[in-house]
């Protein structure tokens, strides 16, 4: 039976005894819930996959206290990292570095590489500084489906399946991290998220973007590479280019009155679109308060029983590369117009 408790030093001390017996912890982290095992217990990492249904050739994000844990998992550490680390950490960032042969294969889908972070939230480092442990921890969610950031969330998606969810209220970013590969020159971003290639750029230089959708293949370099992902249950529908805003809107006008359509939008678009006959979620006025948002809103439509959720493109400066890549891969259909 799965456990929903407040984030108390109490509960996170019970969450820690949980991970050393080699149970399932879902936490709050700045940017989703994550999904907590011993990352060097390979057993319990296969507990993640097997709970999310995902498969094992997305590899593991593994999570540390701090910088002075990562021996434990990673070796051979370039200078360019520290930099990053030092500007970045605890944050947002997730680093691909030379794995230690104590990480399972199973944590890193076979690669030699493992993805690393420390999170920028109170939770989460007080269970990984209680626990003692680096922590392989993916979203806390069913594989495929929209990212959780409230603990509700993850109940829906997960009761039955994990031992504990620590509630740390909704989190602050909503989008997932960043995850940059330093093994390339220049160095590229394989997955876009809470720190902006600017901000990269601002310390190490020229940064590259990963762009193609890949399959479920083995040996994935990054999580978040899949083709399909992030997705609501309702067809979604993701208008971009010079004229996305008013083909969505057209859309709406025309389709509202046969189909029930939800629209994830702007604060300044959302009366238009209410007018037009959309359910609409309102994401706010800027691209942090859409990034963190975006998955609650898909979610909430979802939940309202909409048949098709349509949103525009919000750009490729700052978190809109981010909020791009989450809609692109949760969309079953995007329409450009030019």
């Amino acid at each position: 039976m799965t456990e929903l408790l407040p984030a108390t030093p109490e509960n996170i001390a019970h969450a820690a005894k949980i991970l050393h017996q080699g149970g399932l912890v879902a936490f709050p982290t700045e940017t989703v819930y994550g999904l907590g095992a011993n990352a060097l217990n390979e057993q319990a990492a296969r507990n993640i996959f097997t709970a999310k249904g995902r498969p094992t050739a997305d590899p593991l994000i593994v999570h540390l206290s701090g910088v002075e844990q990562l021996p434990l998992v990673a070796h051979s550490v370039p200078q360019a990292a520290y930099q990053l680390m030092q500007r970045f950490w605890p944050g947002p960032l997730t680093l691909l570095l030379p794995k230690q042969p104590t990480v399972p294969d199973l944590v890193t889908s076979g690669l030699e590489t493992v993805a690393v972070r420390v999170p920028a939230h109170p939770v989460a480092l007080a269970l990984l500084r209680q626990s003692g442990l680096p922590l392989a921890a993916p979203s806390a969610n069913r594989f495929g489906h929209t990212s959780p950031t409230t603990a509700q969330h993850v109940w829906h998606d997960l009761r039955g399946r994990i031992d504990l969810i620590l509630d740390g209220g909704p989190t602050t970013i909503g989008v997932e991290s960043t995850v940059l590969d330093l093994s390339t020159s220049p160095a590229r971003i394989l997955r876009p998220g809470g720190v902006t290639r600017e901000m990269l750029e601002a310390v190490i230089g020229p940064v590259t973007v990963l762009g193609q959708k890949r399959k479920a293949e083995p040996g994935l370099p990054s999580p978040g590479l899949l083709e399909k992902h992030y997705a609501p249950r309702a067809e979604m529908i993701l208008f971009t280019g010079e004229h996305a805003r008013q083909a969505l809107q057209t859309y709406v006008a025309e389709q509202a009155h046969t189909r029930k359509i939800g629209a994830l939008a702007a604060d300044e678009e959302a009366e238009m679109l209410e007018r037009t006959g959309a359910l609409v979620y309102r994401l706010g006025s800027d691209l942090e308060s859409i990034a963190r948002h975006i998955y609650a809103g898909m979610r909430w439509l979802d939940s309202q029983g909409v048949e098709v959720i349509v949103c525009r493109d919000f750009g490729e400066s700052g978190l809109g590369l981010a909020v791009r890549d989450r809609l692109t891969r949760a969309a079953g259909k995007v329409i450009r117009s030019t």
